[in-house]
């Protein structure tokens, strides 16, 4: 759990938890943790599709891990996410085909990039799972909700901390596997001192946003983190499959206190990258 090869001063440490939750007979989430992926994916469908459909998310993702163990640097591009990001949509879409209730999963997550010769994180999201920064005790959530819920919030219609109640909630706007539903893409500074979460709205739906900072304050390792949030979730409700995957940089970041970090803090400011491979081949896919 430590750097990838051709940056041995980058120290990482990870874990990641995940439970079916109280109402649910199957876990429909999917995730992923490994240097240099970090992913979740809820997936829709009922029992028979969903837990399908996010595994081969889930699988394609794993697909970057052998292509980063045998580039000449250890490492993958932007290209290769965005590629990975297609192939995930026509996977679902295959599995969707065969499903009577059709097939879908959200994607979230963070993969390290190598973008102006700097590694940097990609953040990469379609629907309402979440990727969270902790940085100088201050929490911001990177993505933005593709939901029903969100749009709410946007018109002013609810509250950020109504959305947990809302009544569509659960009804997203954005899912792998359906046409037309591009991913968001941020790419980030690597800062050392910084906590990621990257999480399924099983987690989000039960725990408020100060109940997270404070999970994620305790000080505890990665993989105990991740699973005290995951339980405190299920013990407040557990309406839901809850995952979360919990990223700390300990070393080989930039400074938390560098000015490249400005603006890479909130969904808002966060610098939004247009990967030119995703826009290409969704022409030829149109």
């Amino acid at each position: 759990m430590t750097g990838l090869p051709s940056t041995p001063g980058l120290q990482i440490t990870f874990g990641a938890h995940t439970d079916t939750g109280r109402r649910r007979t199957v876990n429909e989430d999917a995730h992923l943790a490994e240097l240099p992926v970090f992913i979740v994916a809820d997936g829709m469908g009922g029992h028979e599709a969903g837990d399908r459909a996010s595994a081969a998310v889930v699988e394609v993702f794993r697909s970057l891990l052998h292509r980063a163990q045998h580039s000449p640097t250890g490492e993958v591009t932007a290209e290769d996410v965005a590629l990975a990001v297609d192939t995930a949509h026509r996977a679902v879409s295959s599995i969707a085909v065969s499903a009577a209730r059709g097939a879908g999963s959200t994607l979230t997550g963070v993969v390290a990039v190598r973008h102006d010769g700097q590694l940097r994180w990609l953040v990469v999201n379609i629907g309402d799972s979440r990727v969270y920064r902790l940085l100088l005790e201050r929490l911001e959530q990177i993505t933005i909700d593709h939901s029903i819920a969100q749009e709410a919030v946007d018109a002013g219609r609810i509250t950020r901390e109504q959305m947990s109640t809302f009544q569509g909630r659960n009804v997203i706007t954005r899912a792998v596997g359906e046409e037309h539903s591009r991913a968001d893409y941020w790419l980030l500074p690597i800062v050392t001192g910084e906590r990621l979460l990257i999480c399924s709205d099983g987690l989000t739906g039960e725990l408020t946003d100060e109940a997270l900072r404070a999970g994620l304050t305790l000080g505890g390792a990665p993989g105990q983190t991740a699973y005290a949030l995951v339980t405190q979730a299920v013990t407040a409700g557990g309406r839901d499959n809850v995952t979360a995957i919990v990223v700390d940089v300990v070393a080989g970041g930039v400074g938390a206190g560098s000015d490249e970090i400005t603006g890479g803090l909130s969904s808002s400011a966060s610098t939004t990258m247009e990967v030119a491979t995703v826009q290409s081949s969704r022409r030829r896919r149109g």
